[in-house]
This record gives structure tokens, sequence and C-alpha cells, in this order.
């Protein structure tokens, strides 16, 4: 059975500026870098969730959330550390949604989350190390783990009768992560990886690496970076070069940004998303068609999940401060409970208020498999006349 936990006195003192009937929580994203393209969109649905709730009277007898934004960089960990101190120390968040990209994440969360106690759930931290990594409670996700994407990138490839790739990836840990996870389920399908190779965001010349690649040789290239940086730079310069035609692709590559700077060439490009279908996508889709952003972005749905579980979190607690918020994370996540639905977060408040239980379902069919991992589902697609088209779910 899910408990309701009562935070104590003291964790009250984290809320710093936080009035009687508002409560802060921080929206850590890359808002610069090499997802900006994306973030955006993240940002919205999870302040999407708030909205809703705020509309529908608040937390906790009245209290309205109110979103502070803060850039992560995705990148640069001293950078998304000040961010992260100044959500924390200056703004008075009790909660964090982010960060996105797994090297700040991690660095956000050991240097300042944890010493502060304020918890984080992050829509897109992917790298496998999460999994294992004791935050004392502290750090949630909402997308899986790149173990499962690598298998499944492996499992596509295999399908499609191609077996022999060569990789290049962002030199951080969700690059180096997807890589590793990547080439072992490979391998043991008898796959042949010619190269293995990492690049550095933020060049503004590929052709070394993409020398290195093409001499090496493979049927495909295989890109595990981002769409606004160093990914589109490796794949750009391929195509210049003549060295690959066909791309498969990590999520974070995948960004509109991406169709619209490659062009046509990027037809026959497929890779995997963590993503959903089902009624709670199509609800979630239909209210961000009415906010006026596009639902269908990457880690967007995550991002709204993300949101929804530290309000009902708090609910669930009994008070809007970090301790209540952490402890009733999992609670609010998973069964029993009475399913949870975008668009339904004000039902969801109201069964917990009178002492009741959730199991929030939202758009992402959120199971939260113990702190620091979430279950999940990938998208497969392909890269047809300009648009990222669905093959299934996997």
């Amino acid at each position: 059975m899910k408990r309701i936990l009562l935070a104590t006195a003291a964790s009250a003192l984290v809320a710093g500026t936080a009035s009687a009937d508002t409560v802060k929580m921080g929206v850590l994203l890359g808002f610069t870098g090499p997802i900006e393209s994306i973030t955006p969109n993240m940002a919205a649905a999870a302040e999407m969730a708030w909205a809703e709730i705020n509309a529908a009277g608040g937390i906790l007898d009245g209290t309205t959330i109110e979103a502070v934004r803060a850039d992560s960089t995705c990148v640069d960990a001293s950078a998304a550390n000040a961010a992260g101190e100044r959500l924390i120390s200056a703004e008075g968040v009790v909660a964090i949604m982010g960060a996105d990209c797994s090297g700040v994440t991690r660095s956000v969360l050991e240097n300042v989350a944890m010493p502060n106690g304020v918890p984080m759930i992050s829509p897109s931290a992917t790298s496998p190390a999460f999994s294992t990594f004791d935050s004392g409670g502290m750090f949630f996700r909402t997308a899986p783990s790149d173990a499962r994407q690598g298998q499944v990138v492996a499992d596509i490839l295999v399908e499609r009768g191609i077996m022999n790739v060569a990789v290049s990836y962002t030199n951080n840990d969700y690059g180096k992560g997807l890589s590793d996870s990547f080439a072992a389920a490979f391998s043991e399908a008898g796959g042949t990886i010619t190269i293995n190779d990492s690049h550095m965001d933020g060049k503004g010349d590929y052709s070394a690496e993409v020398g290195a690649l093409a001499a090496a040789g493979g049927e495909v290239l295989v890109v595990f970076g981002y769409a606004d940086q160093g990914g589109v730079g490796i794949i750009q310069t391929a195509l210049e070069l003549g060295a690959f035609d066909t791309f498969v692709l990590g999520d974070g590559m995948h960004a509109q940004s991406l169709i619209d700077t490659i062009g046509p060439e990027l037809d026959g490009t497929f890779g995997t998303l963590p993503a959903s279908a089902g009624e709670g996508m199509d609800r979630f889709l239909a209210l961000a068609a009415e906010a006026g952003f596009e639902g269908t972005s990457s880690f967007a749905g995550q991002s709204y999940d993300a949101a929804a579980l530290l309000a009902l979190a708090a609910q669930a607690g009994g008070a809007a401060t970090p301790e209540a918020i952490a402890a009733n994370v999992l609670a609010v996540a998973n069964a029993p409970g009475e399913p949870i639905m975008p668009g339904e977060l004000a039902r969801g408040l109201e069964i917990l208020a009178a002492g009741g239980e959730i199991d929030y379902v939202g758009a992402t069919e959120v199971e939260l498999i113990g702190l620091g991992e979430a279950a999940g589902t990938y998208e497969e697609y392909n890269v047809d006349g300009g648009a990222f088209v669905r093959v299934r779910m996997r």
C-alpha cells in the first residue's frame, strides 16, 4: 500500500522565497547548446502541466506553482551547476524538472541538488549510469535508460539486414553510454563495428573525424550525438565528402532542425526515440496543440510527466517541500491507484487530498522502476519526404 508521508518542518526552509500560497519549481534545460531546438517544447510541456494544476485551484488547498527557468547548456557542467544553485539558493525552488543531458544532470545532482536535499526528475537524462547511482532518493527520470536503447538500435539493424556499421558518438556520458550499450548488443547479435569513435561538440570542421570513419568503412554510419551541434556536423561532412549516404540516429538526433539543415539527403535515415502511443499520448498531443507547442517534439511528453509527478508528489506528501516531494514520487507514479491521464491532474489531486491512491499514467505510460530508472518504449522511425515517419513502437 502507498503511504502518505509528511515532511518535516525543517525542509520548509529550503522553500526560500516562495510565499504561503505560491511554490516555485525549477525548469532546468539546455536553452542554449546542442539541443536548443527541442528544449522550448520540453519547457512548454512541463509548464503546461503546472498551468493545468493552477487553473484547477493549485495543490494543497490553493497553493499555485510558479515555474522558474534556468539554462543547463546541456554540455557545460560549471554553467549548469551555477544555474541549479541559482534555482535553489536565490529562487527557492522545492524541486527541479530537469536537467536534460546526462552529463550536466549528473553534475547538478551530485554538486547542487543532493547537498541541498532538492529532488530532480529528468525527462531526458538517459545514461545507463543513473540506473545504479545512489542519489539518496533525490533523482528520478521519465525516459528509459540507454541500456535499452542500444539494444533496440541493434535489433533494428539486424532486422534490416545491416551487419557492418561505423559509429560516431558525442564525447560525454550520454554518447559513451549509448555507444557502449549498442556495441555490446550489436556484437552479440553477430554485427561488426568497423570503428567506434567519439566527436566533440561545437567544432567548425569535422573532416578529420569523418575521414577516419570513411577509412574504416561500413554500410551505414550510426550517429549518437546532438541534432544542433556535433551530430549534424558529422552528417553534413559525411555527405559532402561522399563518405556515407545512410545514417542511423540515437534519440539526441531527433529534431526538426536536423531535417531542415540537411534537407532531402537525409531521406533514408532511420533511428529511435523514447516515445509512447495510446490514449495518454493522444490526450497530451491534443493539449499541446491547444497550448500552441509541438507535442511530438523529443521528450515533450516526458517533460509534462516529470512536472506532473512533482506536483502530485507534493499533494500526496501533504506539503510543498523537497522532502515531501522526494518521498512520494514513486507512490504517485506507480500502481496501485486510480489511473491518471494528461488533462486529469485535478482529479488526481482530489483523490490524493481525500486520502486515496493514484497510478499516474501520463503521456508516456509512466512506470518508475525504483529510484533513477524508468520503464519505457521506443519509436522506430524513418526519415521520408522531409519528415520523421513512425514505423512501429518497440
